[in-house]
């Protein structure tokens, strides 16, 4: 049975990560489960010229549009507020949660267990079930506030990977580098891929 994989974007640079997660999670057959902030369809527009629209079904029709090859029949999308949605509760986690990009004001919001919006309750819920939640926080410098808040996140159980590409792999393009961020991410909830070689094998 494939994975069922909550993704949530939010409103730091760094849509690109997220879409191409999505279009990876997609590919690899996982069941996705996409929320979105109000901010992230700002980012999305100033980043990739791309209009997510408000209405969840609108905003899968535009993903699906920019995704041709992935499977929309395992896409789901939810609104901000839509607290009958699965992962609004403990009965129905997800396998894994990511939030890429992660700003810093949802990572605050989680750490301080907030719940005000649905991706800032999805993720209180995959921490308290003991599920796998990955951050990609997207700011630099990090403010002692930033790090303290990242810190009490790690201890709590959550994975923070920031994007931070490496480049021994000698990327050609930006692509490469968004490839090798996204790598790591699945790398991290056991989605297979193929989207680099890993050190060590064959060149």
């Amino acid at each position: 049975m494939s994975a069922t994989v909550c993704l949530a974007l939010t409103g730091a640079s760094g849509l690109p990560y997220g879409l191409r997660l999505l279009e990876c999670l997609l590919g690899a057959g996982c069941r996705v489960q996409l929320l979105y902030s109000q901010a992230a369809q700002i980012v999305a527009r100033q980043e990739l010229d791309f209009d997510l629209p408000s209405r969840p079904a609108d905003a899968k029709a535009a993903l699906l549009a920019r995704l041709p090859a992935v499977d929309g029949e395992k896409l789901q999308v939810f609104g901000r507020e839509e607290w009958f949605a699965p992962v609004a509760s403990g009965s129905n986690p997800p396998d894994a949660m990511v939030v890429c990009p992660c700003s810093m004001g949802t990572l605050a919001a989680i750490a301080q267990g907030l719940s005000d919006k649905l991706i800032e309750r999805a993720a209180d819920v995959v921490l308290k079930e003991g599920r796998k939640l990955v951050l990609v926080p997207r700011e630099t410098p990090f403010s002692a506030i930033h790090l303290e808040n990242m810190l009490r996140l790690s201890r709590a159980g959550a994975v923070i990977l920031p994007p931070s590409p490496g480049f021994y792999h000698h990327p050609q393009s930006v692509q490469d580098i968004v490839d090798f961020v996204v790598a790591r991410v699945l790398d991290q909830i056991s989605v297979p891929h193929t989207l680099m070689q890993r050190w060590g094998e064959d060149r």
